[in-house]
């Protein structure tokens, strides 16, 4: 679904220009949907960079030199649009985001992570090769995730099955879970714990 980019550096010392050129860029839209409306971004070529619920921990907000425009978003619209309808179980969408090596080996890890599946914190750092005591740490950087619903880290729970954090809230994750049949409609898994 992504394909990470190199790591991007920025030296310190490194002056930075409040112009914002048209390769660089930020369009934005919003699109409804069951868990409230979603703010998605993408560069100037049109690649999303991030999908934002409001109130999300660590969520963009829009800012004034955005482009508001719904154009480049509309394959995206109707990948969501299908994926709440419970027609949709896999987004093709060209998506990139940014982060560290580690983020982006955490996050590739995600992405395989099956419609209607879940994962542990622990089974994702096992899959990446990090260490039993880096689980706080694949946590902190599920928890980065920038691709809300399109990288599906609502699917990683708490080792004893519990629905542990998730950036756009726990009532939001209940509800992507429940959509996908991992969670019956009474917000409980199909052993009857929440």
């Amino acid at each position: 679904m992504t394909t990470p980019p190199p790591e991007a550096t920025t030296s310190p010392r490194a002056p930075r220009s409040s112009a914002v050129s048209a390769g660089q860029r930020t369009y934005c839209t919003t699109v409804d949907s069951p868990v409230g409306p979603l703010l998605l971004t993408a560069d100037a070529s049109g690649v999303l960079t991030s999908l934002s619920v409001p109130e999300q921990k660590g969520g963009r907000v829009p800012l004034t030199d955005w482009r508001h425009d719904p154009a480049p978003f509309r394959e995206a619209a109707e990948q969501l649009a299908a994926y709440f309808a419970g027609e949709l179980k896999e987004f093709r969408l060209e998506s990139r985001a940014e982060g560290t090596e580690f983020r982006q080996r955490v996050w590739a890890a995600l992405d395989d992570v099956p419609y209607g599946a879940t994962t542990t914190y622990g089974a994702i750092a096992s899959r990446i090769g990090a260490p039993r005591a880096a689980v706080r740490a694949v946590g902190g950087a599920i928890g980065s995730n920038p691709l809300l619903i399109l990288r599906p880290c609502h699917r990683v729970i708490g080792a004893d099955g519990s629905l542990t954090g998730y950036a756009g809230g726990l009532d939001r994750k209940r509800l992507l879970l429940g959509l996908e049949g991992v969670l019956g409609a009474d917000g409980r898994d199909g052993d009857g714990t929440p």
